[in-house]
């Protein structure tokens, strides 16, 4: 129940609001299911994959076609799939052997997709339009060492970011047929700061920031003039996600994950919205998906204590109304919540932290143990992650068998602004410790003064 594949998930809706989509095993492989949107119990599968399974998709705008990507034997050469909804006829429309990703799809252009691959050269990837009419391909951009690339709704590319060999990057804007300078990322901002995206009159370019700053921010830069402004920032953490209008692509909501996650509304239309969501329990929402007409939205609760589940929201009633349980054989399961605590270190610093306690230890649920019990003390991958609030496997699972968890997110965990990153770094001016930590630019240039090696 805990750890197996959900029962479904990825729940979607297609822009023209026609068809639902999600992902479920089909004879043990996870595929994608579609269904008319009126007939949500009428699921078909579309895709037929029978060893690794698809994990993500995408609606096209022609309200046609649904695309994934699949590789072979884990070659992780993913090609690109289009899928015709009517006739269910599976082809390919990027090349064996070579790793394709979707760049971009736009309702302007609903029969195209941009994609970048590697056929060219294996070591950049190039822009390709493919026509999901035709199968028709133009290479819109011929890649010579850049690492990314921004467009606009017309596939144009406006944008590029080229690696540097100190670990961060140099930003380009297009200028006619050449690129010109548009601004430097250095190495201590490389994880923190990022072109997001363009809105779809490409008058607005928003950026993920932490230049000059210990938290990233949300900016908006008017592409004409070049000039940037504040948008959204928090002093306990970066920003995290957005949400974006499905016609304009213009933000409307801002979240930023400290203790949870908390949604933040830069449009006032969309205050009512979230205020609605917040009805659909003690739990963190993500919108996953919205129809072009903005009548309803796909939204996924998460909460600690309970599988997740997608909503069919519809915005003018405020209703949102229960579509799928990924995990409903945990029903009836006797999982605890999970506690998010703020852990003051030795030095003072603050380490955003989870606990979860057995039943027995904690009869009301309130985070405080009534007993003393053993505790597991459960340490994230990375450093360059971080552990965050939601339904917990593992916590569950030992609290489940009497133990206390706790899961802190030490330093150089993500989302906690530079300086906790860097406070990892400390460990650096010990003698002898080998290379000094690329994330430590400070330390490092204060080891070498020091004569450490």
């Amino acid at each position: 129940m805990l750890f197996g594949n959900p029962e479904r998930s990825a729940g979607s809706i297609s822009p023209d609001g026609k068809w639902l989509g999600y992902v479920a095993p089909l004879d043990g492989v996870l595929n994608v299911y579609v269904a008319p949107v009126d007939k949500p119990d009428e699921a078909k599968a579309v895709t037929h994959d029978d060893k690794r399974g698809v994990r993500q998709f995408w609606f096209a705008y022609d309200g046609q076609h649904l695309l994934y990507r699949q590789d072979e034997g884990g070659d992780e050469n993913f090609q690109v799939h289009a899928v015709d909804l009517a006739t269910a006829e599976d082809r390919t429309i990027s090349p064996k052997g070579v790793r394709a990703e979707i760049q971009a799809l736009s309702a302007k252009l609903p029969s195209g997709v941009l994609l970048a691959m590697n056929d060219r050269n294996k070591k950049y990837f190039d822009l390709v339009r493919v026509s999901l009419d035709s199968n028709k391909t133009t290479r819109v951009e011929k890649n010579d060492g850049y690492e990314s690339y921004v467009n606009d709704d017309d596939f144009k590319v406006r944008y590029a970011s080229k690696p540097r060999q100190d670990g961060g990057y140099e930003w380009f804007v297009r200028d006619g047929a050449k690129w010109k300078p548009f601004g430097t990322v250095p190495q201590e901002d490389a994880l923190t700061t990022h072109m997001l995206g363009m809105t779809a009159d490409g008058a607005t370019l928003y950026v993920e920031d932490s230049r000059e700053r210990d938290k990233a921010a949300l900016f908006a830069v008017d592409t004409k003039s070049g000039d940037k402004k504040l948008l959204h920032e928090d002093a306990r953490a970066d920003i995290g996600g957005v949400i974006t209008d499905p016609n304009t692509s213009v933000v409307q909501a801002v979240a930023v994950n400290y203790l949870r996650n908390e949604w933040s509304a830069l449009d006032p239309a969309l205050q009512k919205d979230l205020d609605a969501l917040k009805k659909l329990g003690d739990g963190e929402i993500e919108v996953s998906a919205r129809t072009l007409d903005d009548k309803t939205w796909v939204v996924l609760l998460t909460r600690s204590d309970a599988s997740a589940k997608y909503y069919l929201y519809d915005r003018a009633s405020g209703e949102a109304k229960l579509w799928i349980d990924t995990r409903p054989a945990l029903k009836d399961a006797p999982l605890v919540a999970m506690h998010p605590e703020e852990i003051k270190a030795r030095d003072g610093l603050t380490l955003v932290s989870y606990l979860s306690l057995p039943k027995q230890a904690d009869a009301n649920a309130d985070g405080k143990a009534d007993q003393p019990v053993p505790m597991v003390l459960f340490v994230h991958g990375g450093p360059w992650a971080r552990d965050s609030f939601g339904l917990n496997r593992y916590h569950q699972w030992l609290a489940n068998r009497g133990y206390a968890v706790l899961s802190v997110n030490y330093r150089a965990s993500t989302g906690f602004g530079k300086a906790f990153l860097n406070a990892a770094c400390a460990a650096a001016k010990l003698p002898n410790i080998g290379r000094p930590l690329d994330v430590c630019p400070a330390v490092n240039e204060a080891r070498r003064s020091d004569g450490d090696s």
